[in-house]
C-alpha cells in the first residue's frame, strides 16, 4: 500500500495565503515601571559590596543556630514539596522536548471482514484470485505488523518556544526554592532570637519576683512595728501574684516558641539547644545593603518573577503561531496480509505508506482567539508581577535599613532608662526603710523598671531580627 499526499500542501497553502483569516492578531505590550533607585533612602552613594553574597554559615556565628537550620534543609516539608515541583517542571521540559521528535512505534493487529456482496469491494473481491484457482477469502481476515512514524514539522518554531518556556519555568521553580531556602533560614533566626529573648525575660521576670518578695516580707515588718497597713500588705502581695502569672506566661510562649522552631525543623517537640546567658551582649550582624540593582541579580523572588515573565511572552508566541499552517509528516512501513503464513512472502506482504498534511485553521478560530488573548493576558499579568516583586524588594531593604538605625538609638535611650530605673529600686527600698516613701512609689518603681527591662529585650531581639531582614530582604542565604 503507498500513499502520497504532498499535494494537499499547494492546495491548503493556497487557501492560506488566499484567505486574510491565517493574519494573526497583533500581541499587546507593556512597559515596565521607573528604573531602580540609585539608593536606599537618601543616601546618593552607597558601596557595592553586599551582605547577601555571604553564605548563610558566615552570616550566622551562633553555632546553635547553624545546626537548627541545618536540619531544617534536610526536613523542613515544604522545602521538600518545592524540590517536587522543581521535578515536574523538569518532567515539563522533557515532553516539551519530546514534541520536536517524530513518535515512532510498532502494531501489531488481526481482524476479520464482511463486505456486502453487493458493493463495489464486494464485488471487486468475488471476481478477484488471490492465486490462480484461490478466490479472495470471505469473510476477509486481516494480519499487520508495522513500525509507524508521526511528527510535527516545527516551521513557526511553536514547539521550540514551547520548550524554551518550560525551561524558563524550571529555572523559575529553582529560584522559588531558592526563595523558600531565604525565608526559612531567616524564619528559624527569627524563632530562635525570641527564645533567647523570652529565656531572658524569664530571668528578668524571677530576679523582680525576689526584690518585690523581699519588699513584702519588709512591709510586713513594718506593719507590726504599727509604721505601715494592711492595705500596703495587700498591695505587695498582689504584685507579687502578678509577676509569678507573668512568669507562667513567659513559660508558655517558650514552650510554643520551641514547637514553632521544631516544626519548621520536620520533628517533634525537643528542647531547643541554646545559651540562655548574655542575651543583651549580642551584637546584630554588620550588614551592607550595596546598591539597589543588585537585588536583581541576589533576590530570589526577583529572577523567579523575571524567568516567569520570559516563559510567559514565549508562551504568547506559541498561542501565535496557532494561527499559522502547521505541517504533519505521517509514515508507516511493515507487512500485511489475510493469512499469517502470507506474512512473509515478499513483496507481495509489504505495506508502507507516506503523507504529509498541511492545515490552517480559517473559519470558526474563536478558541484559538481566546487561547491567544489568555495568554497575552497572562504576559501582562507576568510583566505588573514582575515589576511589584521589584518595588516590594526595595522597599523592604529601605524599611529594612531604617529600622536598624532607629532600633539602635532607641535601644540606648531604653539602656539609660534601665540603669537610671535600677538605682530608683535601690534608692526607694533604703527611704521605704526609713520611712521616707511609701509603699506605693515602691511599687510603681519595681512596676517601670521590670516593664523598662522587658521592653529592652524586645528591643535587643528587634535590632538581631532586623539585621537578619535585611540579610533576607537583600537575596541572602540561599547559596
Amino acid at each position: 500500500m503507498y500513499k502520497v499526499k504532498l499535494y494537499q500542501y499547494s492546495i491548503a497553502l493556497g487557501l492560506c495565503l488566499a484567505v486574510a483569516g491565517c493574519k494573526a492578531p497583533a500581541a499587546e505590550t507593556a512597559s515596565t515601571s521607573t528604573p531602580v533607585p540609585e539608593a536606599f533612602g537618601s543616601v546618593k552613594s552607597q558601596d557595592t559590596t553586599n551582605t547577601s553574597t555571604l553564605k548563610w554559615k558566615d552570616f550566622f556565628k551562633d553555632q546553635n543556630l547553624v545546626e537548627l537550620i541545618d536540619v531544617a534543609l534536610k526536613n523542613n516539608q515544604e522545602l521538600n514539596m518545592t524540590l517536587q515541583e522543581i521535578e515536574i517542571a523538569k518532567n515539563d521540559i522533557r515532553v516539551r522536548k519530546g514534541a520536536l521528535l517524530p513518535t515512532v512505534g510498532v502494531r501489531a493487529g488481526a481482524g476479520i471482514e464482511k463486505v456486502g456482496r453487493y458493493t463495489s469491494q464486494g464485488a471487486g473481491d468475488a471476481t478477484t484470485e488471490i492465486k490462480p484457482g484461490i478466490e479472495t477469502p470471505d469473510p476477509l481476515p486481516d494480519y499487520t505488523i508495522a513500525a509507524y512514524a508521526n511528527w510535527e514539522v516545527d516551521i513557526w518554531k511553536k514547539l521550540r518556544n514551547s520548550k524554551k518556556a518550560a525551561v524558563n519555568r524550571y529555572l523559575a521553580t529553582v529560584e522559588g526554592k531558592n526563595f523558600v531556602i531565604t525565608n526559612l533560614i531567616a524564619e528559624i533566626a527569627d524563632n530562635y532570637y525570641e527564645l533567647l529573648a523570652l529565656d531572658s525575660q524569664l530571668e528578668i521576670v524571677k530576679q523582680t519576683i525576689t526584690l518585690q518578695t523581699n519588699a513584702l516580707e519588709i512591709v510586713k515588718i513594718q506593719k507590726q512595728a504599727a509604721r505601715a497597713t494592711e492595705l500596703g500588705v495587700q498591695k505587695f502581695q498582689a504584685e507579687v501574684l502578678t509577676s509569678k502569672s507573668l512568669e507562667f506566661d513567659i513559660l508558655q510562649k517558650i514552650k510554643e516558641n520551641e514547637n514553632k522552631i521544631n516544626f519548621l525543623l520536620g520533628r517533634y517537640p525537643q528542647d531547643i539547644k541554646r545559651d540562655k546567658t548574655n542575651f543583651t551582649d549580642l551584637l546584630p550582624a554588620a550588614v551592607n545593603s550595596g546598591i539597589p540593582s543588585q537585588l536583581l541579580t541576589n533576590r530570589p523572588d526577583v529572577k523567579q518573577a523575571e524567568l516567569e515573565l520570559v516563559a510567559a511572552k514565549l508562551d504568547v508566541k506559541v498561542a501565535r503561531a496557532e494561527f499559522y499552517p502547521s505541517l504533519d509528516i505521517s509514515a508507516a512501513f511493515g507487512v500485511q496480509a489475510f493469512k499469517p503464513s502470507y506474512l512473509f512472502t515478499f513483496p507481495e506482504s509489504i505495506l508502507y505508506s507516506l503523507a504529509g498534511d498541511i492545515a490552517a485553521p480559517l473559519i470558526n478560530r474563536n478558541a484559538i482567539k481566546a487561547e491567544f488573548s489568555s495568554a497575552n493576558a497572562r504576559q501582562l499579568q507576568a510583566l505588573y508581577n514582575y515589576d511589584r516583586t521589584i518595588l516590594n524588594a526595595y522597599l523592604e531593604v529601605s524599611t529594612q535599613l531604617s529600622k536598624i538605625d532607629n532600633l539602635q538609638k532607641g535601644y540606648d535611650l531604653k539602656s539609660q532608662q534601665v540603669d537610671a530605673l535600677n538605682k530608683s529600686i535601690d534608692v526607694s527600698n533604703d527611704l521605704f526603710k526609713s520611712a521616707r516613701v511609701d509603699y506605693f512609689e515602691v511599687l510603681m518603681t519595681q512596676r517601670d523598671a521590670l516593664e523598662a527591662k522587658l521592653e529592652l529585650i524586645d528591643t535587643k531581639k528587634e535590632q538581631l531580627n532586623a539585621a537578619v531582614h535585611v540579610y533576607r530582604d537583600l537575596g541572602g542565604g540561599w547559596k
